[in-house]
């Protein structure tokens, strides 16, 4: 996958730009990024907030090796895996996205 077609799949699944990266927020306080992508020339790392507030890479890869899931899923081999209950929270990012075109 190269960078266009990563902003496209998370775009997709209930990620937003927030502070000039695609990032997950909080259900609960949707204004504040959890987890975020911090895509560079050559390489995309997964980053997750500690409690404290400091950004902590979970892990990294060359675009080169990130494939795209056959069933539509997270792309394979950025780590996607190492972050707990990972496919929930981008479940409810997106259904906030969905439901809150409802409204307009």
């Amino acid at each position: 996958m190269d960078q266009d077609a990563l902003t496209a799949w998370a775009t997709a699944n209930g990620w937003t730009m927030q502070g000039g990266f695609l990032s997950l927020t909080k259900p609960s306080a949707p204004k504040e990024a959890i987890v975020r992508l911090v895509m560079k020339a050559t390489v995309v790392n997964l980053e997750v907030k500690k409690p404290a507030g400091k950004w902590e890479k979970v892990a990294g890869a060359a675009y080169g090796k990130i494939e795209p899931d056959a069933e539509g899923g997270p792309p394979v081999g950025l780590g996607f895996e190492k972050i707990p209950s990972f496919s929930m929270l981008m479940r409810e990012n997106k259904d906030r996205q969905v439901f809150a075109g409802f409204g307009r």
